[in-house]
């Protein structure tokens, strides 16, 4: 039995805003040529973390990671073909104004609409994009995917991309504000083609997560109806 580490590192693209995953392509049998989470065997000298970091800057030039946890251990007997293999898979982000170099067989895929992957990848990128989505929602992650300042619009933008429907960037700067997550930087953004009044810049009040809510939940909006997505908790009145 081998022990390797698989590590998923997801960002936020604005132009459109989109969850991204860092795949590359296999080169060798099973599954050569299909997408695959970078990763590899994990040495005697060293954790799972360690490893995964040590794979992610060897291989793919990935060193500005914003945040990086454990996101499970994968056993299933047939998961892969051949000897069993057992993978600790990590979710990693980094914020959307990084653009790191990549080998050419090595891409960001939208995590909506991911190509054909090898052995279990799919799932894992799936299962991280459940614990970032609910991460979101009690802690104050958003910080791993913005860049140091931000308009409100910008932020709105990237958690609307990471949860996977729209949300109001007035709700959003509301409940935010309220949690203590963000500090105005007392600076706005350049104004844009179409001029207006220069949007106000932010900055989240830390940047390494802390659990800001427990019982809050952001919602997406109720199927069968056309209200706008809702944040509420247990006991609190619905922010609309």
């Amino acid at each position: 039995m081998r022990c390797t580490t698989r590590h998923g590192v997801y960002t936020s693209s604005s132009d459109p805003a989109t969850l991204r995953v860092l795949l590359w392509r296999r080169a060798l049998d099973p599954h050569i040529g299909r997408w695959s989470l970078p990763g590899g065997r994990l040495r005697p000298d060293e954790d799972t973390e360690m490893s995964i970091r040590r794979q992610l800057a060897e291989k793919v030039d990935v060193k500005a990671l914003t945040h990086v946890e454990q996101l499970g251990v994968f056993s299933a007997p047939n998961r892969v073909p051949g000897p069993r293999v057992v993978a600790t898979a990590y979710l990693g982000l980094m914020p959307s104004d990084v653009d790191p170099v990549v080998p050419e067989d090595t891409a960001w895929h939208n995590v909506d609409d991911l190509p054909r992957t090898a052995f279990d990848h799919a799932d894992i990128v799936l299962e991280a994009r459940e614990r970032l989505r609910a991460k979101l929602s009690y802690t104050n992650l958003g910080f791993a995917l913005a860049p140091k300042q931000f308009t409100i619009s910008a932020l709105r933008d990237l958690y609307s991309a990471a949860l996977g429907y729209p949300i109001s960037a007035t709700n959003l700067q509301r409940v935010l504000s309220r949690r203590g997550v963000l500090v105005p930087t007392g600076r706005t953004a350049a104004p844009g083609r179409a001029g207006g009044r220069p949007a106000a810049l932010f900055r989240f009040a830390h940047r390494d997560i802390r659990v800001t809510d427990p019982f809050a939940v952001f919602r997406p909006p109720a199927a069968s109806s056309n209200r706008r997505s809702r944040t509420r908790g247990p006991g609190s009145k619905p922010v609309t």
